[in-house]
Protein backbone atom coordinates (compact mmCIF):
# COMPACT_ATOMS: atom_id res chain seq x y z
CA UNK A 1 0.00 0.00 0.00
CA UNK A 2 1.34 3.49 -1.31
CA UNK A 3 2.35 5.42 1.99
CA UNK A 4 -0.28 8.19 1.03
CA UNK A 5 -2.70 5.68 1.35
CA UNK A 6 -1.92 4.95 4.60
CA UNK A 7 -1.59 8.31 5.48
CA UNK A 8 -5.15 8.99 4.00
CA UNK A 9 -6.77 5.84 6.54
CA UNK A 10 -4.61 7.68 9.57
CA UNK A 11 -6.40 11.05 8.73
CA UNK A 12 -9.82 9.99 8.32
CA UNK A 13 -9.83 6.80 10.24
CA UNK A 14 -13.16 7.58 12.39
CA UNK A 15 -15.22 8.76 9.26
CA UNK A 16 -14.23 5.10 7.66
CA UNK A 17 -14.88 3.63 10.60
CA UNK A 18 -18.49 5.00 10.50
CA UNK A 19 -18.89 4.70 7.00
CA UNK A 20 -18.13 0.76 6.93
CA UNK A 21 -18.43 -0.81 10.21
CA UNK A 22 -22.15 -0.87 10.20
CA UNK A 23 -22.67 -1.86 6.00
CA UNK A 24 -24.81 -5.21 5.33
CA UNK A 25 -22.24 -7.19 3.13
CA UNK A 26 -23.96 -10.40 4.14
CA UNK A 27 -24.31 -11.29 0.76
CA UNK A 28 -20.32 -11.56 0.36
CA UNK A 29 -19.60 -13.22 3.48
CA UNK A 30 -21.89 -16.51 2.16
CA UNK A 31 -20.09 -16.83 -0.97
CA UNK A 32 -16.77 -16.89 1.27
CA UNK A 33 -17.74 -18.99 4.21
CA UNK A 34 -20.21 -21.36 2.21
CA UNK A 35 -16.82 -23.00 0.89
CA UNK A 36 -14.95 -22.79 4.87
CA UNK A 37 -15.01 -25.84 7.02
CA UNK A 38 -16.85 -24.93 10.29
CA UNK A 39 -14.17 -23.43 12.85
CA UNK A 40 -11.63 -22.36 10.14
CA UNK A 41 -8.96 -20.21 10.57
CA UNK A 42 -9.48 -17.07 8.56
CA UNK A 43 -6.87 -13.91 8.07
CA UNK A 44 -8.73 -11.06 7.52
CA UNK A 45 -6.04 -8.74 5.49
CA UNK A 46 -6.58 -5.19 5.34
CA UNK A 47 -9.93 -5.08 8.52
CA UNK A 48 -10.64 -1.53 8.35
CA UNK A 49 -13.49 -1.43 10.55
CA UNK A 50 -13.03 -4.77 11.97
CA UNK A 51 -16.52 -5.45 11.20
CA UNK A 52 -15.88 -8.51 9.18
CA UNK A 53 -13.61 -10.15 11.65
CA UNK A 54 -15.98 -9.35 14.55
CA UNK A 55 -18.74 -11.00 12.50
CA UNK A 56 -16.42 -14.02 11.76
CA UNK A 57 -15.78 -14.48 15.12
CA UNK A 58 -19.25 -14.11 16.40
CA UNK A 59 -19.47 -17.09 14.44
CA UNK A 60 -17.14 -19.19 16.01
CA UNK A 61 -14.24 -18.82 13.33
CA UNK A 62 -10.73 -18.29 14.43
CA UNK A 63 -9.69 -14.93 13.04
CA UNK A 64 -6.41 -12.82 12.65
CA UNK A 65 -6.92 -9.46 11.47
CA UNK A 66 -4.54 -7.46 9.97
CA UNK A 67 -4.54 -3.65 8.86
CA UNK A 68 -1.90 -1.07 7.72
CA UNK A 69 -3.25 1.92 9.41
CA UNK A 70 -2.21 2.13 13.60
CA UNK A 71 -5.20 4.07 14.14
CA UNK A 72 -7.86 1.42 12.03
CA UNK A 73 -6.02 -1.08 14.17
CA UNK A 74 -6.88 0.57 17.48
CA UNK A 75 -10.61 1.31 16.35
CA UNK A 76 -11.20 -2.28 14.76
CA UNK A 77 -9.10 -3.71 18.12
CA UNK A 78 -11.72 -2.13 20.26
CA UNK A 79 -14.76 -3.25 17.39
CA UNK A 80 -13.10 -7.17 17.60
CA UNK A 81 -12.80 -7.19 21.46
CA UNK A 82 -9.00 -8.64 20.42
CA UNK A 83 -5.84 -7.15 18.61
CA UNK A 84 -5.47 -6.84 15.33
CA UNK A 85 -1.99 -6.89 14.03
CA UNK A 86 -0.62 -3.50 12.17
CA UNK A 87 1.53 -4.10 9.55
CA UNK A 88 1.66 -3.90 5.60
CA UNK A 89 0.29 -6.74 3.24
CA UNK A 90 4.10 -6.81 1.58
CA UNK A 91 5.35 -7.87 5.05
CA UNK A 92 3.12 -10.75 5.72
CA UNK A 93 4.77 -14.13 6.15
CA UNK A 94 2.37 -16.80 7.50
CA UNK A 95 2.88 -20.89 5.70
CA UNK A 96 -0.43 -22.80 6.03
CA UNK A 97 -1.67 -20.96 8.40
CA UNK A 98 -5.65 -20.04 7.43
CA UNK A 99 -8.17 -21.76 5.79
CA UNK A 100 -9.52 -18.83 4.35
CA UNK A 101 -7.80 -15.57 3.60
CA UNK A 102 -10.52 -12.65 3.80
CA UNK A 103 -9.68 -9.49 1.77
CA UNK A 104 -12.90 -7.21 1.48
CA UNK A 105 -11.82 -3.58 -0.74
CA UNK A 106 -8.53 -3.81 0.53
CA UNK A 107 -5.78 -5.41 -2.27
CA UNK A 108 -7.12 -3.03 -4.47
CA UNK A 109 -4.87 -0.24 -2.60
CA UNK A 110 -1.83 -2.64 -3.63
CA UNK A 111 0.08 -1.36 -6.48
CA UNK A 112 0.45 -2.79 -9.98
CA UNK A 113 4.20 -3.39 -9.11
CA UNK A 114 3.30 -5.47 -5.69
CA UNK A 115 0.16 -7.36 -6.56
CA UNK A 116 1.93 -10.69 -8.00
CA UNK A 117 4.42 -10.93 -4.65
CA UNK A 118 0.99 -10.48 -2.28
CA UNK A 119 -0.92 -12.64 -3.71
CA UNK A 120 2.21 -15.14 -3.63
CA UNK A 121 2.48 -14.18 0.26
CA UNK A 122 -1.30 -14.97 0.62
CA UNK A 123 -1.43 -18.57 -1.28
CA UNK A 124 1.81 -19.62 0.95
CA UNK A 125 -0.52 -18.40 4.29
CA UNK A 126 -3.20 -20.63 3.26
CA UNK A 127 -3.47 -24.22 3.64
CA UNK A 128 -4.01 -26.44 0.49
CA UNK A 129 -7.54 -26.15 -1.07
CA UNK A 130 -8.00 -22.58 1.10
CA UNK A 131 -10.11 -19.87 -0.01
CA UNK A 132 -9.08 -16.61 -0.88
CA UNK A 133 -11.88 -13.63 -0.98
CA UNK A 134 -10.90 -10.42 -2.83
CA UNK A 135 -12.74 -7.31 -3.71
CA UNK A 136 -11.60 -4.71 -6.26
CA UNK A 137 -13.69 -1.54 -7.71
CA UNK A 138 -14.57 -2.76 -10.81
CA UNK A 139 -12.63 -1.19 -13.92
CA UNK A 140 -8.81 -1.24 -15.93
CA UNK A 141 -6.20 0.51 -14.39
CA UNK A 142 -4.61 2.21 -11.85
CA UNK A 143 -6.24 5.62 -9.95
CA UNK A 144 -5.66 8.32 -6.99
CA UNK A 145 -8.87 9.46 -5.26
CA UNK A 146 -8.87 11.50 -2.71
CA UNK A 147 -5.69 10.99 -2.06
CA UNK A 148 -6.08 6.84 -2.14
CA UNK A 149 -4.50 4.30 -4.45
CA UNK A 150 -6.52 2.47 -6.36
CA UNK A 151 -6.07 -0.45 -8.85
CA UNK A 152 -9.38 -1.47 -10.49
CA UNK A 153 -9.78 -4.61 -11.72
CA UNK A 154 -11.90 -6.76 -14.07
CA UNK A 155 -12.52 -10.47 -14.90
CA UNK A 156 -9.61 -10.84 -17.49
CA UNK A 157 -7.18 -8.95 -15.09
CA UNK A 158 -8.46 -10.71 -12.26
CA UNK A 159 -7.74 -14.38 -14.15
CA UNK A 160 -4.24 -12.26 -15.03
CA UNK A 161 -3.01 -11.63 -11.59
CA UNK A 162 -4.00 -15.39 -9.97
CA UNK A 163 -2.58 -17.36 -13.05
CA UNK A 164 0.75 -15.04 -12.96
CA UNK A 165 1.10 -15.23 -9.25
CA UNK A 166 0.86 -18.95 -9.16
CA UNK A 167 -0.49 -21.59 -6.93
CA UNK A 168 -4.32 -21.00 -7.53
CA UNK A 169 -6.46 -24.05 -9.02
CA UNK A 170 -9.66 -21.85 -9.76
CA UNK A 171 -11.41 -19.10 -9.41
CA UNK A 172 -14.69 -17.30 -9.89
CA UNK A 173 -16.24 -13.84 -10.12
CA UNK A 174 -19.21 -11.98 -8.84
CA UNK A 175 -20.45 -8.27 -9.52
CA UNK A 176 -22.10 -6.57 -6.84
CA UNK A 177 -22.86 -2.99 -6.16
CA UNK A 178 -21.70 -1.29 -3.38
CA UNK A 179 -24.31 -1.76 0.10
CA UNK A 180 -23.07 1.97 1.37
CA UNK A 181 -25.18 4.48 2.03
CA UNK A 182 -25.40 7.09 -1.98
CA UNK A 183 -22.93 4.38 -3.11
CA UNK A 184 -24.80 2.09 -5.15
CA UNK A 185 -23.50 3.34 -8.58
CA UNK A 186 -20.38 1.79 -7.82
CA UNK A 187 -19.49 -1.54 -9.02
CA UNK A 188 -16.97 -4.23 -7.60
CA UNK A 189 -15.88 -7.16 -8.64
CA UNK A 190 -15.54 -9.84 -6.03
CA UNK A 191 -13.27 -12.77 -6.46
CA UNK A 192 -13.19 -16.52 -5.17
CA UNK A 193 -9.80 -18.10 -5.80
CA UNK A 194 -9.00 -22.05 -4.74
CA UNK A 195 -5.39 -22.91 -3.52
CA UNK A 196 -3.94 -25.83 -4.98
Amino acid sequence: MEDKTLEYYEKYAEDFYRGTVYADVTQLYQMFLDRLPLKARILDLGCGSGRDSKYFKELGYEVTAIDGSPELCRLASLNIGQQVICTRFTEINYQNAFDGIWACASLLHVPAGEINAVLEKINKALVPKGILYASFKYGNGERTKDGRYFNDCTEEKAAALLADSGGWSSWSYYITKDVRTGRGEEVWLNIIAVKE
